[in-house]
């Protein structure tokens, strides 16, 4: 069974690791994934109700924690309302405390014993009021023996009092405090951001039952319901127009920013908007199979698929820590047995590097970054499964594409029948659509459309044999309908560049069927697009014939094209444009194309239409069409530029200070600066890539 789960005041995203890698660890836990961004626990148990057991493995790392079924509503109560205005009071407080700290320091405190008593009761109070919380976890942290910014951020304040730093040891608690609350303000509006992603779902619907309207859970909905859909609401089910006329906006799924005329018969996509018409639709999907609801799946088990770099942090934050422990160590301990200062003075130092190697910045942006990402193409229709296919998309330089459907609009019509023996051209068109009955190729479908005024005879045996065609029996013998492969060597020489499709009886040729397909609208612009961003290689891969498929590949001005090609010829075309590229995005629309989608590094599938190829590919153009890729590819070179800019931002000033400390430059304000400001800076920088 999957499983998920909401973890509520889960804001350290190191401890958020820890979590997810223990319950990875806990035996009859699979899959497990949790997005910090949107604090979402997803796994797969054969245990009927483990909320008990992960609100165990949670209280163990971070206390505070509150595992909720995703199932359930939950609204924050009221305690915890006032406890939130509570903190922001002390905090308050703690500052007026610190700003008189401050004054009485360079007045009256050097110079008057009651000013140094009255010093220390200030600084104290406002340190306790400011840093209650933290000293509470720092303290929790040392009885279980681990290392955090609350166990070196209470080590540092205690310390600094020692040292009679009393207004710095203020300071430091209060600078901790602020910078902890701005940054769960950013976190949280970042994660708020990427929750409106989920409004494109309705929660209800309104069934029209016997004449009467009745407003239902959306999820109780069932196929071949009528649904009244008021004007400017959402719809909320899949669905065909019974009814009425109107515009429908399906920006949040396709990211088509024109509205789209719908009338009866028309079908319409749940999370699209209703224009000013009343509308009644029968359901055609229920709510788990609906477009909006497979869209915000899509998305949300994107956090399982993590980048290299989220991973490389992960990885990091593990030895990192211990390392700088071991830094602060060496500055506390040997200049003072070198005879180099008072220990007193190298212990300060190692407090400063300690409090301002906090990992925080980095755990909590990337992972914030890639799922701003995802969420930001997800508005533009592309929905990316995961970080590790952002990546591969941002890193792209070779493009392949498949031509009908993909580069081509895929609807194909007969432009001429030509026969070559003694049968008829509505003959030959009338068996080639006997024989094209049950395939669903694009050119099947323009082959029978033309023949539906014919006299279709009835056939047996039939066979489809991907890349090659269609087969069955006439009067006991073979009628073929396909391309060159169906031809043999003398007949591909004589008939081979004539036409797309052959008809072959008992092993003549008895006609020829042209059939033509226009270029897409948008497809010339893209390809020259993506050319513009720096993609090398523009390649299609199709088993049309040469003659389609260069014509096809001048008109669009593509590097490279392969005609004539098996499903399985396409896969070794991928192969070798993989071992000559960095990174090789395939973008196709069909069954066929399901091998090839799942060996490229991002596999692009058009629409929400081919369930195999949606399930192969690791990204979908929902509007159906190119118009968005080289927006896709622009978010995902963002995305990675975001995260390497935090990165090298939050090391560069972690580094700077404590090298700044070891020589003593270097006040304690300074590295809490380093540690929850770089923080807050890097969250809001990640967010941006949702606007």
């Amino acid at each position: 069974m999957k499983h998920s789960y909401t973890i509520e005041n889960l804001n350290c995203a190191h401890c958020a690791g820890k979590i997810e890698q223990k319950i990875a660890n806990t035996e009859g836990f699979e899959n497990v994934s949790y997005n910090f961004a949107t604090k979402q626990l997803n796994f797969r148990s054969e245990k009927k109700n483990p909320v008990a057991e992960i609100q165990s493995i949670c209280d163990s790392i971070e206390d505070g924690t509150h595992v909720v079924d995703n199932a359930a509503k939950v609204k924050k109560s009221d305690d915890e309302e006032k406890k939130f205005g509570l903190d922001k009071i002390f905090l308050i407080i703690s500052i007026v405390l610190g700003l008189i700290s401050i004054v009485l320091e360079y007045t009256v405190a050097d110079t008057t014993t009651w000013g140094k008593y009255v010093l220390f009761v200030l600084c104290l109070a406002a340190t306790v009021l400011a840093g209650y919380e933290v000293f509470i976890e720092g303290f929790k942290n040392i009885i279980k023996l681990r290392i955090d910014e609350t166990t070196l951020m209470s080590v540092a304040v205690i310390a600094a009092f020692c040292l009679g730093q009393f207004v710095e040891a203020a300071m430091v608690a209060i600078l901790f405090s602020l910078g902890e609350f701005i940054e769960d303000k950013a976190v949280n509006t970042s994660r708020r951001d990427i929750e409106k992603l989920a409004k494109i779902r309705p929660d209800t619907a309104i069934i029209l039952s016997n004449g009467n309207e009745r407003t239902v859970a959306a999820e109780d909905v069932q196929i071949g319901t009528t649904v009244v859909v008021k004007p400017y609401e959402r719809i909320p089910l899949d669905g065909v127009v019974l009814s009425g006329k109107t515009t429908v906006d399906t920006s949040a799924l396709t990211g088509e920013s024109l509205p789209v005329e719908v009338e009866e018969g028309s079908e319409v996509m749940s999370g699209s908007i209703n224009g000013n018409g009343l509308i009644h639709i029968k359901t055609t999907k229920v709510f788990g199979d609906s477009t909006a609801t497979r869209i915000l799946n899509l998305v949300e088990d994107a956090a399982a698929q993590k980048g290299k770099n989220e991973k490389l942090i992960s990885r990091f934050a593990s030895v990192y820590t211990p390392i700088v422990i071991a830094i602060a160590a060496l500055i506390a301990i040997v200049p003072p047995l070198l005879g180099l200062g008072a220990f007193s003075e190298w212990l300060y130092r190692a407090l400063v590097c300690l409090v301002a190697s906090c990992p925080c910045a980095i755990v909590i942006s990337v992972p914030l970054s890639y799922y701003s990402g995802i969420g930001a193409a997800s508005k533009v229709g592309v929905l990316v499964k995961g970080g590790k296919y952002l990546e591969a998309l941002a890193e792209a330089d070779a493009f392949v594409f498949d031509k009908t459907g993909t580069l081509t609009s895929g609807k194909l019509r007969v432009d001429k029948v030509n026969a070559t023996s003694n049968y008829s051209e509505d003959e030959v068109l009338a068996y080639a659509a006997a024989c094209e009955k049950y395939s669903t190729h694009p050119i099947a479908i323009a082959i029978k459309n033309k023949a539906k005024n014919l006299n279709i005879p009835e056939l047996s045996d039939y066979e489809e044999n991907a890349g090659h065609g269609t087969a069955a029996k006439l009067n006991g013998k073979t009628l073929e309908c396909g391309g060159t492969k169906i031809l043999s060597d003398s007949q591909k020489a004589k008939f081979g560049k004539n036409a797309s499709v052959f008809v072959v009886y008992d092993g003549e040729v008895i006609g020829t069927i042209s059939v033509s397909d226009t270029v897409r609208q948008e497809s010339k612009n893209v390809i020259s697009s993506l050319k513009a961003l720096g993609v090398k290689n523009t390649v299609m891969l199709t088993g049309d014939s040469s003659a389609n498929a260069e014509k096809v590949s001048k008109e669009l001005g593509l590097d490279n094209y392969k005609a004539e090609l098996m499903p399985d010829d396409k896969l070794t075309n991928i192969q070798q444009i993989k071992r000559n590229s960095k990174s090789v995005c395939f973008v196709g629309d069909g069954i066929n194309d399901a091998p090839v989608l799942s060996a490229s590094d991002c596999g692009i599938a058009m629409g929400l239409g081919s369930e195999a190829a949606i399930e192969a590919s690791d990204a979908v153009l929902s509007a159906g069409n190119l118009t968005q890729l080289t927006s896709a590819v622009k978010i995902a070179r963002k995305t990675m530029s975001t995260i390497h800019i935090n990165i090298t931002f939050a090391l560069l000033v972690k580094a700077a200070v404590i090298i700044l400390a070891a020589f003593g430059f270097a006040a304690m304000w300074m590295s809490v600066v380093a540690d929850t400001g770089v923080c807050v800076l890097c969250v809001l920088y990640a967010a941006r890539l949702l606007k």
